[in-house]
């Protein structure tokens, strides 16, 4: 008999054999992955290992198989109860049609793809992400939007702050609605708090308060159901020096007239109900967008359209706003990611229904709801608003709380607003049994006729998705070719190792992928009773004390959804903790010249101040100038923000003393922990001096990257940060501060994809995949440096998970550049590595532990065949304007034209040979991109950290 164990899962995640681990192992020069450990993380932070398990990571259980796994978690989520949910706030039941789920949500060339800031091999999903932003903008009626925002609240809080540097105004006041949804209300406050903004309440029915203010946000419909046309109250701001964000659910703008037509000046909100699950919270796209006026404020991804090289209509990412405000006091924004996998999901769901087909959803939804209204008034109770859309709130004094519980009886569950108010909403999944079981609950009796005529609602007059991308895929036939044509224009992981430094494009396996499209995980609505999510709730609570033990901190909160919102929530737990203890005065961060842009930002987001740290040539922090910093601002210090490894992919040997010199002046470190995969099973930086570190478990923990999204950034607290941890209105028993996401678990439906991972790697298995990621990028580094030489390595030449190639002499002898060498690379079938991060004109290589040796050696091969062909140029064979690499990437179009360049057409596609060329051929969909059209920064390319020196 096979023993199933004989193929464990670590064995099909980590892509060397022993074989090829041997191979790889002689290359970089030592014997074994324990000798490697030893000689490339320092031994004052390596944890102690025995038998393969190291120190810390023996609580975790023994590793079960792809199928163990799933059964076990699949016997989790039957503890679920999937009740009809009919609380609303911004969270709704949605069909989502099943030729979306099959060839979106499931197909790895969707959820495996990266951000497109290699625009040319990504032109499937910026045309998808365009629909996106084409569908808000229709529904809002604003001009421009971008291209999905994390969540709702947090929508919320950047129209705050986009209103507040698009303001004259010199106020620091801002009012919100009281009808505002009350997690969104509590995430404005949350960050308003620290910027120095003043929260003003007002019932924005009875008019405006008095007094100065900079902006207003509004929303409709609101918490309670009312729907209020709001022009008056803008014109009124504009009149008094104000700007206006309207929260609009997008569904609801179908009937309604959009704000943007209102004169609102941003628009925010949520596209959860376009097909995508509520999922115990996410996640989902939220937008925002705005008049073309403001453009330049908005923050996130926008995509915008340009030419490529033949002049064929060609998508890019355009203007890139967010590096523009991630400088000194205007970093109000720190968002370095966006939702598009779910974004793309709700663009195609709007194309596959339609203007026609979302009127008709809309209708019937608001039908329901009339329907529900007629009857809870022939029931004698008291509805209060007159004029909703899909939400009715009744008036029950005394008896709120057992007309909640009747219906909870019969499977359906009501929003609780206080004891005499019970809240009701209707979505595309309402039924009339529904109805019945809620009318019932208020006690109306069987067999009661309703009087109710369905009616026109709304008064929206203006066509929207008009576009074709939404006329002219509504056959299944259509759409299914659709989806395929645009993802065949993407190079993804299901085609292609992606060795991108920084991001960890490592596997996302199918069985960690199955669960996400569960009903018992995808169908809870994050405000259920928690009786009705043990199972969701054992899920989160495995992997907080999974993620304690991996990173030695004492506590986890898995609320942030994205690292930025991680950064954010970390250092506001330190903030609020120095101001606990009477130390108003630390506002100082200090952050080495090496960090990621996004630290600086989230620095300046919880009110701190930024002092850069210099380094030295090896990328290290400079001792002598921390001191001296620390010595200028000990008493004002409170805290630095490290990566580690550092940015640069190196193990830097003092890390203990950077983090004791700061302990020692009263401040705390906060470890950016976007490197986690070259420490899990080897160190812990909760013991080796962190006190707080975001994860990025979409890099480490194999939550895919959708393409810019989605993703999980959870916080690791020592004991003394705990009770800073994020809270929730709506989730007491978190306790902790403010909310920094919409949903109090935040992206909750993907937390099984690492639940799976952990569950079916083990300790060992999690070692073993941190050594071997060290080991292949070791490895490509000794096969490259002789072509690229590698820009930095540790004290025994030793890289960690990543490597830099430093194409910068090559572009001072030979003209080209390494925006070249990344577009040739497409050529050859591979997507680039890191451009020109951290350090300009470089590239940074991560191979993960998931690719076998083959892959690997094929990336090295064409990295040195690519060596060859600069040389070629650098010998004046090829013209510097003219050759394969200023000319690539070459699309098949391109051979069919006057071809008049001096090298030849099987050079352009087939560099390395027809008959040599193992890998398939993947053609580019176009050619190189005009950045003349816009912004050149069609890559990641946050400003030097020196931009936040005082």
């Amino acid at each position: 008999m096979i023993d199933p164990r004989s193929h464990s899962f670590t064995d099909r995640h980590v892509g060397p054999d022993s074989a090829e681990l041997s191979r790889i192992l002689d290359v970089v020069g030592v014997d074994s992955l324990g000798e490697l450990a030893a000689r490339a993380v320092p031994a004052s932070i390596l944890d102690p290992a025995t038998e393969g398990v190291a120190a810390g990571l023996d609580t975790l259980d023994e590793p079960l198989t792809e199928h163990e796994a799933l059964n076990a978690l699949a016997a989790l989520a039957d503890q679920n109860t999937v009740a009809t949910s009919m609380i609303g706030l911004g969270y709704y039941d949605t069909l989502t049609p099943p030729v979306l789920v099959r060839n979106i949500l499931e197909n790895p060339a969707w959820y495996t793809a990266y951000t497109p800031y290699q625009p040319e091999i990504s032109q499937g999903r910026l045309e998808a992400l365009l629909n996106f932003q084409t569908m808000v903008g229709d529904l809002t009626g604003m001009e421009i939007a971008n291209s999905s925002m994390l969540d709702e609240g947090t929508a919320a809080a950047e129209a705050m702050t986009l209103l507040r540097r698009a303001s004259r105004s010199k106020s620091s006041r801002f009012v919100i609605d009281t009808d505002l949804f009350p997690q969104t209300r509590a995430i404005v406050v949350t960050r308003a708090e620290p910027l120095g903004i003043d929260i003003v309440e007002a019932d924005l029915t009875q008019g405006l308060p008095d007094g100065e203010f900079f902006g207003v946000l509004a929303q409709v419909p609101g918490a309670s159901g009312r729907v209020v046309d709001y022009s008056t109250m803008i014109e009124a701001a504009h009149e008094r020096g104000a700007l206006v964000a309207v929260g609009a659910d997008l569904l609801a703008l179908t009937m309604l007239t959009p704000p943007g037509e209102m004169g609102a000046d941003a628009c925010f909100g949520t596209t959860q109900r376009f097909g995508v699950p509520m999922g115990f919270g996410g996640p989902h796209a939220g937008y925002l967008a705005v008049h073309t006026k403001h453009a330049r404020q908005l923050p996130g991804r926008l995509v915008g359209i340009s030419v490529d090289a033949d002049g064929d209509k060609a998508y890019r990412l355009a203007l890139q706003t967010r590096e523009q405000h991630i400088r000194r006091e205007k970093a109000t924004s720190n968002i370095c990611t966006a939702q598009v996998l779910l974004a793309v999901v709700a663009a195609m769901y709007a194309s596959y229904h339609g203007a026609e087909g979302l009127k008709a959803i809309a209708q019937r939804v608001h039908d329901r709801a009339g329907y529900l209204a007629a009857g809870l008034r022939a029931a004698d109770v008291e509805v209060v608003h007159e004029r909703f859309f899909d939400t009715v709130l009744a008036r029950v004094p005394g008896r709120a709380a057992d007309v909640v519980g009747q219906a909870k009886a019969w499977g359906v569950n009501l929003r609780l607003v206080d004891d005499d108010h019970v809240g009701v909403a209707c979505d595309e999944a309402t039924t009339e049994e529904h109805l019945e079981s809620v009318l019932a609950a208020f006690g109306l009796p069987s067999g009661v006729e309703i009087a109710y005529a369905p009616t026109s609602f709304g008064d929206r007059t203006t066509a929207f998705l008009q576009h074709e991308a939404f006329t002219k895929y509504r056959t299944e036939t259509a759409m299914l070719r659709y989806l395929r044509a645009l993802s065949d224009k993407d190079i993804a992981l299901d085609r292609s190792m992606i060795p991108l430094g920084s991001c960890t494009m490592k596997l996302n396996a199918t069985a960690e992928m199955e669960p996400i499209t569960w009903p018992a995980f995808a169908r809870l609505h994050p405000f259920a009773p928690t009786e009705d999510a043990p199972g969701m709730l054992k899920v989160i609570s495995d992997l907080q004390d999974w993620l304690v033990a991996i990173t030695g901190y004492d506590a986890v909160s898995l609320q942030p959804n994205a690292g930025s919102q991680g950064e954010f929530a970390g250092l506001l737990a330190i903030r609020n903790y120095h101001l606990s203890r009477g130390d108003h005065h630390r506002d100082t961060c200090l952050i080495p010249s090496s960090a990621h842009g996004t630290n600086a930002a989230s620095a300046v987001m919880v009110g701190m101040r930024v002092e850069v740290v210099a380094c030295r040539e090896n990328g290290d922090v400079d001792l002598d100038d921390l001191r001296a910093k620390i010595a200028d601002h000990a008493e004002r210090l409170a805290a630095i923000m490290i990566t580690y490894p550092s940015t640069h992919g190196v193990y830097e040997e003092e890390v203990g003393e950077i983090c004791a010199a700061v302990h020692d002046a009263g401040g705390q470190v906060y470890v950016d922990g976007a490197n986690l995969n070259a420490l899990v099973g080897l160190a812990r930086p909760g013991r080796f001096g962190g006190d707080v570190s975001h994860l990025n478990l979409h890099k480490t923990f194999c939550i895919p990257h959708g393409g810019g999204g989605p993703g999980v950034g959870p916080i690791g607290v020592r004991e003394h940060l705990a009770p800073f941890l994020p809270g929730h209105p709506m989730a007491p028993e978190l306790g902790g501060s403010g909310p920094v996401s919409a949903a109090p678990y935040g992206s909750a439906s993907i937390l099984p994809i690492t639940w799976m991972y952990i569950k079916m790697m083990g300790a060992q298995g999690l070692r073993r995949a941190s050594l071997t990621a060290i080991a292949s990028a070791n490895y490509i580094a000794r096969r490259l440096d002789e072509y690229f030489p590698v820009l930095y390595t540790g004290e025994n030449g030793m890289v960690a998970h990543e490597c830099i190639l430093d194409l910068r002499p090559l572009t001072k002898e030979t003209g080209v550049t390494v925006d070249d060498v990344a577009k040739r690379l497409a050529d050859y079938g591979f997507h680039a590595p890191t451009m020109s991060f951290p350090v300009a004109g470089t590239l940074m290589v991560e191979p993960t532990e998931s690719e076998n040796l083959d892959e690997i050696d094929e990336f090295c091969e064409a990295m040195i065949a690519i060596r060859r062909e600069i040389d070629r140029v650098g010998a004046g064979e090829w013209p510097v304007d003219d050759n394969p690499l200023r000319g690539a990437p070459h699309t098949a179009a391109c051979l069919v034209s006057d071809w008049k360049h001096p090298y030849s057409r099987e050079i352009a596609v087939y560099p390395r040979g027809k008959g040599s060329d193992s890998r398939p051929k993947v053609w580019p969909a176009v050619r190189r991109i005009d950045g003349a059209r816009g912004d050149r920064n069609l890559v990641c390319s946050c400003p030097p950290i020196e931009a936040f020196t005082s």
